[in-house]
């Protein structure tokens, strides 16, 4: 949500610095779901980086082998 409260700022034209502050409690369930969400940009990180350069430096056949659709198999394949 932080992210999109800052991305949105600058889409409206703001061009200074946009600061967000999060408010979590110790113990609740905002507390555990704000670990998730960490872990999660953690792991998104150092698998594709930040940005969008992972993307644009793809080939065009990679670019086509994750956008085409797969028939799933019993297996799950």
């Amino acid at each position: 949500m932080e992210n999109q409260a800052t991305d949105r700022a600058y889409r409206i034209g703001q061009k200074k610095n946009v600061f967000v502050h999060k408010f979590i409690s110790v113990g609740t369930l905002e507390e555990n779901i704000d670990r998730l969400i960490e872990q999660k940009k953690e792991l998104a990180d150092s698998v594709i980086g930040t940005g969008e350069s992972w993307l644009t430096e793809m080939s065009t056949e990679q670019l086509r082998e994750i956008l085409s659709l797969r028939k799933l198999t019993m297996g799950g394949n």
